[in-house]
């Protein structure tokens, strides 16, 4: 398990050099962005407008501040995405282009390389003591908000922690914390 703090996340510029992202963690580390098995990054967004492309890619998006957007994703019906709404993938070399609800929004967005890899994600509530589970492939949990503890590692909001084992198994957990539980699976 590897905690990685919200101050260390590293700080780029979008793709398409439209705003601002931040890194959570991507694979293989220190790669760029043509490269990546997959990446998990928080954005901030301010004016309407496309989105970046990524070929080959496949991506989740959630609201974690803000109204949230509606998003014109090209063979698709318009998705209005909020805070309360689930986790949204579709396909990140599909055009897409969003116009915000209500100002600037930040979102998390999860990319893996399509035909190697898969992902989920979902959001969680955490009030006490439980238990949370990791499937073998790599496993992320992201505190959104509140704090938490996973068998004994301190997360605050933006702390994300990292498991890279091979094997599913459940970890303890306690606080008050809403989460973003990340799955990353090779094919």
């Amino acid at each position: 398990m590897k905690l990685l703090r919200a101050g260390d996340h590293k700080r780029m510029p979008w793709k398409n050099g439209g705003g601002e992202t931040v890194e959570i963690a991507v694979s293989p580390e220190g790669v760029g962005l043509a490269d990546f098995d997959w990446r998990v990054s928080m954005a901030t967004v301010a004016t309407d407008g496309p989105f970046s492309v990524f070929p080959g890619i496949d991506r989740t998006l959630s609201i974690l501040e803000g109204e949230g957007m509606t998003l014109f994703i090209e063979g698709r019906e318009p998705e209005r995405l909020t805070q309360t709404s689930d986790p949204l993938p579709f396909a990140a070399d599909a055009p897409t282009s969003a116009t915000l609800i209500d100002g600037t929004i930040t979102d998390l967005n999860v990319m893996t390389r399509r035909g190697r890899f898969t992902h989920s994600v979902r959001r969680v509530s955490v009030d006490g003591n439980g238990e949370v589970g990791f499937e073998g492939g790599a496993s992320l949990v992201l505190c959104h908000r509140g704090n938490a503890e996973i068998d004994g590692m301190a997360l605050d909001a933006g702390d994300c922690l990292l498991v890279t084992d091979d094997s599913a198994a459940r970890r303890s957990i306690s606080g008050k914390a809403q989460l973003f539980c990340i799955a990353i699976a090779a094919i």
